[in-house]
């Protein structure tokens, strides 16, 4: 396979948001100091993702040959058999490496990560499967970043705290928003802002937190302001708008990571979640992020 073509299928520019989202749930589930055990967290979960992007490409093979014809497979620069081969082989490695963190690295934590990893890799192929024509393809989208932090916490701990369930409800309402407002045909009908209310959740928790941490209101303001562009981008709706709108919304991921990590007080780590925001910016000018 090109390479170029491998990094069309795997969508890589949204790399960074993984990233951020495997920081945020380790450090929601009470993880402070790293070793070499994040380096691997963090590999893992690129291949769970790049494999579900993969599949998803595969899955919807038929469709993209009349709707989007120019994707590798229908542009005949790799064979769907191999597509499907290559993103259920990308998983698998991902969930082997949760394996070496949980049976190879302090704290020792067995088995567990690697159940999540098993419970991510299915979420992903089930949106990717069923997702097309499904009113319900935003909360399952969701459910597969709910499960990256599920699982970077599982490589910590068992039991999973109370800031960590926050962080991903948090993040659930932030994924089912923005897929369903990017659906909107004309977000200044009454009718069509009611997604609006699940982005809503991640402003208010994130005021509540400023007003406990001041430290913590420079993320917030940040978070808000990114979202506003991204609202206005859809309200505007001049050619090229919608995808313009996705992928900031999407880079915003990261944003509300950093959010919730400095909520925690680890606001050099929230830095570092901030970077991947900026990072996911700079790779989708070169490569496509929807």
């Amino acid at each position: 396979m090109k390479s170029l073509t491998a990094l069309k299928l795997g969508r890589v520019s949204n790399l960074p948001t993984v990233w951020t989202n495997t920081l945020a749930g380790a450090v929601l589930a009470g993880a402070r100091d790293f070793g070499g055990e994040i380096v691997v967290m963090l590999l893992a979960f690129s291949l769970l993702y790049i494999g579900g992007m993969f599949l998803n490409d595969a899955f919807d093979a038929e469709i993209d040959a009349r709707e989007r014809p120019e994707r590798p497979i229908p542009a005949g620069e790799i064979s769907r058999r191999a597509v499907f081969a290559w993103g259920f082989g990308l998983m698998a490695g991902g969930v082997a490496l949760l394996a070496w963190v949980g049976f190879g690295f302090a704290p020792r934590a067995g088995v567990w990560p690697v159940l999540g990893g098993l419970a991510l890799a299915g979420a992903i192929t089930f949106y990717d499967a069923f997702h097309k024509n499904n009113p319900f393809s935003p909360v399952f989208m969701g459910l597969c970043r709910v499960l990256v932090y599920v699982a970077a916490g599982l490589c910590y701990v068992v039991a999973l705290p109370a800031a960590l369930w926050v962080g991903s409800t948090l993040m659930l309402c932030y994924l089912i928003g923005l897929t369903y407002i990017a659906k909107q045909e004309n977000l200044a009908k009454v009718e069509n802002l009611w997604p609006l209310i699940f982005l809503a959740a991640p402003v208010v928790y994130g005021a509540r937190l400023g007003a406990e941490q001041g430290a913590v209101l420079f993320f917030w303001l940040l978070f808000i302001a990114w979202v506003l562009v991204a609202l206005w981008y859809l309200r505007r709706r001049r050619p090229g708008d919608i995808p313009r709108a996705v992928v900031s919304l999407i880079a915003g991921i990261s944003l509300l990571d950093a959010l919730l990590i400095a909520g925690t007080g680890s606001i050099a780590l929230a830095g570092l979640a901030l970077a991947g925001f900026g990072l996911t910016l700079f790779f989708q000018r070169y490569i496509a992020g929807t």
